[in-house]
């Protein structure tokens, strides 16, 4: 296992690209559930600064592993802040970072699916009951944040135990997002953001599920002590209004 993290961090390394003065563009690591917003935002910090930033999405748990490993990120968008404080108590960063977004998580059915979405999870509740789910989707709850968080939700409404056969974990919410779109599945709980954005948007229905089914999905950046001006000025970027606009539209909430 740590040899295939090896590797997943040497491939990292590989991917990144060389300019031409042999400096890298910084490496930008963060959680899948902030794909399509921070690439948003990464567009438009180019836009206007003229400098570019790489963007590598997992779960926060691996990518944290990574980080420990010696991975080259510059900084670290995490989706629970408890690992950017396992990076500090590390001695890996430059402090304790800043609270950027708090994250939501919905239960998500494909428009061809049976089950019908609703915040308290009775349309789930009713179709296991009635031995029509053969296969739900979420992230793997051992290093994904919004995998944990769907869990926490499951067992507060008591359907834990019933569906956990039927179960397939994502390496990351992004991935458990594309299972519950595939033929056998009947949906799945992921990130609001991801269902707000395509392809997701288009291919199904949901509905948020309460907050106070699960722990706050407080998410927390922090720049790596690696970092370069470049990533001092994307991480300053995302601290103002216009960034902090593309997160609200993308389903986060965002802290005054």
């Amino acid at each position: 296992m740590r040899l295939l993290r090896l590797l997943a961090v040497a491939g990292v390394l590989a991917a990144l690209p060389v300019g031409v003065d042999a400096q890298r563009t910084p490496a930008i690591a963060a959680a899948s559930d902030l794909k399509f917003a921070l690439e948003a935002i990464a567009q438009r910090f180019t836009a206007e600064t003229n400098l570019r930033v790489d963007l590598v999405f997992g779960s926060s748990g691996a990518l944290t592993r990574q980080l420990i490993e010696g991975a080259p990120f510059e900084m670290f968008l995490s989706a629970d802040e408890a690992f950017v404080t396992k990076l500090r108590d590390a001695d890996l960063t430059r402090d304790g970072g800043v609270l950027y977004g708090i994250g939501r998580i919905v239960l998500f059915a494909p428009h061809r699916s049976a089950l019908v979405v609703d915040e308290q999870l009775d349309g789930l509740r009713r179709l296991l009951a009635g031995g029509g789910v053969r296969r739900f989707a979420i992230a793997n709850p051992e290093h994904a944040p919004y995998g944990r968080a769907a869990e926490a939700a499951l067992r507060a409404g008591n359907l834990w135990h019933q569906i956990q056969p039927t179960l397939v974990l994502g390496e990351n919410v992004s991935q458990a997002a594309q299972f519950a779109t595939t033929a056998d599945a009947v949906g799945g709980i992921v990130a609001y953001s991801l269902v707000l954005a395509p392809p997701l948007s288009g291919m199904g229905r949901y509905a948020l599920i309460p907050d106070s089914f699960h722990a706050p999905l407080r998410q927390r950046m922090v720049l790596m002590k690696r970092a370069g001006t470049t990533t001092e000025r994307f991480y300053q970027y995302l601290q103002q209004g216009e960034a902090r606009a593309i997160l609200r539209a993308n389903g986060f909430a965002v802290p005054q």
